[in-house]
């Protein structure tokens, strides 16, 4: 699928590092629980795609699930994310991608019992991400 961001794989080796590389690039996951990111926020902030900038998350819907990432109860609009089915790891899982660049972010449960309103747990890499101060609306 084309994407309104594409590199060659040089350009992303050289303006990403080993790990953003290695999570965004080729679907890695980085080691639970060390991200600044994980727990939820008492600041407005806008969390970008590292790749590329695109906005996907925002301060509002993240909230604690204590899983050792990131976790968003939904994307900004749906249009700024695109899921892919993942059999990876012998089960079905759906896998979260940014919409703009196809970068790797992470995956989606459903029906884990958080009590949010979507009753989702957007499991991302905070690696992928760059969180950013929100404009004051």
């Amino acid at each position: 699928m084309p994407y309104e961001v594409e590199k060659t794989d040089q350009e992303w080796r050289a303006e990403l590092s080993p790990e953003e590389y290695h999570v965004l690039r080729q679907s890695g996951t980085e080691r639970a629980g060390t991200s600044p990111l994980e727990h939820a926020d008492d600041r407005p902030y806008v969390y970008q795609c590292r790749a590329c900038g695109a906005e996907l998350f925002e301060t509002g819907t993240k909230f604690d699930a204590h899983c050792g990432w990131p976790s968003f109860y939904s994307p900004l609009a749906e249009d700024r994310v695109e899921y892919i089915e993942d059999r990876a790891l012998g089960q079905v899982r759906t896998e979260v991608r940014c919409a703009r660049c196809g970068s790797h972010l992470g995956h989606v449960f459903t029906g884990e019992g958080f009590p949010t309103p979507t009753d989702q747990r957007y499991c991302i890499n905070g690696v992928a991400l760059r969180r950013v101060t929100a404009e004051p609306s």
